[in-house]
């Protein structure tokens, strides 16, 4: 159900990953210090079947795998994940994101991988972690994990839907008004979920953006889904020659269908084409198109914003 009129959730995009290495627990700490309201996870499988949170199906983008795991690539070069288990993984130092084929960091003043090393998370590690500085803090911080690439897993054996839900289930988040949102790219494994779960579970169905939008594919994601997370680009078209922005009708259809709307991804080193000023980003989504949430690499800028969207 849409919460248009209230504030928009923050949604810290792998942590904190602004300003230290995504999917580090130092980057989920920062990020619940900074006032977000969900950390994500993203969810993929090590070949002993432990669900841990990475971004890609690889390792060679976010680690040192290349190095010391020599020989053990696959045909296209990359290290997957899916190859390795877990204690092998954990050998591994990770840091800011780079260019495998020349080292180069994809966000250059960000946290330099020269300024120190992390570890692998895994779900069930980073799950204890944030409800644990709940019971400490006293606040409570949502979980917001995505099942990556469903059917590629599938195609090695593993049933990564069913193993994410098993976990969340475990660990009381298939409980009513439990703070998670689960989502995912592909809608036949939304469906499944949702056929499995009941309708305790908020589903979000991921958009990337190269996805056709239209009235009819948003009505049928409303039958299993409680809302979108669409690319910035498929709402902001880009800046018309009048000074104002192209937009479409995106947000205004889902409104209509009660979808909630949680758009990807608000970074200050990273806008999209035709705006040049990230409170004026913020500024459209949160105060004009009124979205639901957002992802965000800077928790502290969005709610910095929030607190005050004069300034």
């Amino acid at each position: 159900m849409s919460t248009q009129g209230k504030d928009p959730l923050i949604i810290a995009h792998r942590g904190a990953s602004g300003y230290l290495p995504e999917h580090s627990l130092a980057a989920k700490a920062l990020a619940y210090g900074l006032g977000a309201d969900y950390l994500e996870q993203d969810i993929i499988a090590s070949r002993d079947g432990v669900l841990l949170i990475l971004h890609d199906l690889w390792l060679d983008d976010v680690s040192d795998v290349a190095t010391r795991f020599p020989g053990r690539s696959r045909d296209d070069g990359r290290h997957y994940c899916i190859d390795f288990d877990v204690d092998e993984i954990r050998t591994l130092h990770f840091g800011e994101r780079v260019d495998p084929a020349t080292g180069v960091e994809k966000f250059p003043r960000r946290f330099t991988r020269a300024a120190g090393s992390f570890r692998v998370v895994t779900l069930e590690e980073e799950i204890r972690f944030i409800q644990g500085l709940n019971a400490s803090t006293g606040r409570n911080v949502g979980i917001y994990p995505e099942i990556k690439a469903p059917q590629w897993h599938a195609d090695q054996g593993v049933d990564l839907a069913a193993l994410v839900i098993d976990t969340l289930a475990a660990n009381g988040y298939l409980e009513p008004d439990s703070l998670v949102y689960l989502q995912c790219f592909d809608a036949e494994t939304l469906r499944k979920v949702r056929q499995s779960t009941g309708p305790v579970l908020p589903i979000i169905q991921l958009l990337s953006s190269k996805t056709t939008v239209d009235a009819t594919l948003l009505r049928a994601i409303a039958e299993y889904a409680n809302g979108i997370g669409p690319s910035i680009k498929l709402i902001l078209r880009g800046l018309r020659p009048d000074g104002h922005y192209e937009l479409s009708d995106l947000v205004s259809i889902a409104q209509s269908l009660d979808l909630e709307i949680h758009p990807y991804t608000f970074r200050v080193d990273d806008l999209p084409d035709g705006c040049s000023d990230f409170s004026a980003l913020l500024r459209l989504f949160i105060t004009d198109l009124e979205v639901d949430g957002l992802f965000t690499d800077f928790t502290d800028l969005v709610a910095s914003f929030m607190s005050d969207p004069a300034k």
